[in-house]
């Protein structure tokens, strides 16, 4: 079985997040949406809110888990026995700050990373544009799937 994982915070699931996670879909068996805890983060969702927006968009994609995980990305994957690391790319800067990770991370694991460009109507999107939107009371319903709710 083709497992990868996707892994981020998530903070919140964004069209482009949407964008390769559709995508990513077609590559493999399965994809488990890995959402990241750090405890000296600080989340304008709180986890719950982050599981249920990726859960509740991709309810009926089987091929789809969503889990949380702490440490080390590439001991998640030994965990759920992924093989795979998927990742966006929207610009040359994610593409230098991932390729640093996905060295480091083959490194330590034979565990590959797969790059996917986000599509260009979306690669303009990311978490921390979102938040700022939402934070200054603008319309962020552009930006993310319909199941991203600010109460």
């Amino acid at each position: 079985m083709r497992r990868a994982i996707f892994p981020g915070s998530f903070d919140p699931l964004t069209l482009g997040h949407h964008d390769i996670i559709q995508r990513g879909i077609t590559l493999f068996d399965e994809l488990v949406i890995a959402i990241g805890v750090n405890a000296d983060k600080k989340y304008m969702f709180s986890l719950e809110e982050r599981m249920r927006f990726i859960t509740e968009a991709f309810k009926d994609e089987p091929k789809i888990k969503v889990q949380t995980y702490r440490g080390l990305t590439v001991d998640f994957c030994k965990k759920v026995d992924a093989n795979f690391i998927l990742r966006g790319l929207r610009n040359p800067a994610d593409f230098e700050f991932e390729k640093a990770i996905a060295h480091t991370n083959r490194s330590l694991t034979e565990i590959e990373t797969v790059f996917l460009l986000t599509s260009s109507g979306k690669s303009f999107i990311s978490s921390s544009i979102v938040r700022d939107v939402i934070r200054n009371g603008g319309d962020y319903t552009g930006l993310v799937p319909s199941t991203v709710i600010v109460k």
